[in-house]
């Protein structure tokens, strides 16, 4: 499963991208996994490889699952291996950070680095917190409620931002206010049965192989060793299930 970054546009790529994988370790399933619960495919004893996010491999998968490496994006300010969150807001809405924090923060789970963790440990470093929160399920889906007027404000993975601003109208819509920290981006992982080295290997030889328009559209420059420890020691802040308040959930 590469279904982090996976909208639309992306999935004929991604598919290319997996059948190049694929290839090199002369096995594993035909096509993508699109139609399955993350949970599932993370902790599957069948597992070959997959993408995860920092916040769930630390607090809950790390033990369980092994780290494959972790894709280069090539963001900008961030070190290779790592990205960051960007917060957005509407082009007519002036407030900097601390006046849209009275207002609804949109963030897409509980158990996301990109939209959770780094944004609220960056607004608690400035002693902010959000008034309300509304979670929506996807990045895309909180970038889409503020541009609906239905929160605020909210925090994308600096990828998705791009790639939002690439094949979307988003990017027209919204403006950059502030980014986070860089952090460990999504890591791929396999199951503890696999020998990682090996398909570390295999994604390494695919991403060379990748035509230029495939590595442009994904984005991806390399894969790197990234040490467990870098992810496990980044911070976890509360859950938005700690009592604030929260309007109702959107659903995709």
């Amino acid at each position: 499963m590469l279904g982090m970054y996976d909208m639309p546009a992306l999935q004929a790529a991604n598919d290319r991208f997996w059948g190049l994988i694929r290839a090199q370790l002369e096995s594993g399933p035909e096509h993508l996994t699109r139609d399955k619960d993350m949970w599932k495919v993370w902790r599957d004893p069948n597992l070959v490889l997959a993408q995860t996010c920092g916040m769930p491999f630390r607090t809950q998968l790390h033990g369980d699952v092994q780290l494959v490496g972790t894709p280069d994006y090539g963001l900008p300010g961030c070190p290779p291996g790592y990205y960051c969150s960007v917060f957005v807001a509407r082009h007519d809405d002036a407030r900097d950070l601390a006046g849209l924090s009275t207002g609804v923060f949109a963030y897409n789970e509980g158990l996301s680095q990109s939209g959770w963790a780094a944004p609220i440990t960056h607004m608690s470093h400035a002693n902010l917190s959000p008034a309300e929160l509304l979670e929506t399920g996807g990045h895309a889906l909180s970038a889409q409620a503020v541009e609906d007027g239905k929160a605020d404000f909210a925090a994308l993975d600096i990828l998705t931002w791009l790639m939002l601003q690439q094949h979307t109208n988003l990017g027209t819509k919204l403006r950059e206010l502030a980014r986070t920290s860089p952090t460990p981006t999504l890591p791929y992982i396999t199951s503890m049965g696999r020998n990682p080295r090996v398909i570390a290997g295999a994604v390494r030889a695919a991403i060379d192989q990748l035509c230029d328009d495939d590595q442009r559209l994904l984005h991806i420059r390399g894969l790197i060793d990234i040490p467990a420890a870098h992810y496990l020691a980044v911070p976890t802040p509360p859950s938005p299930k700690d009592g604030r308040s929260t309007t109702a959930q959107i659903v995709d």
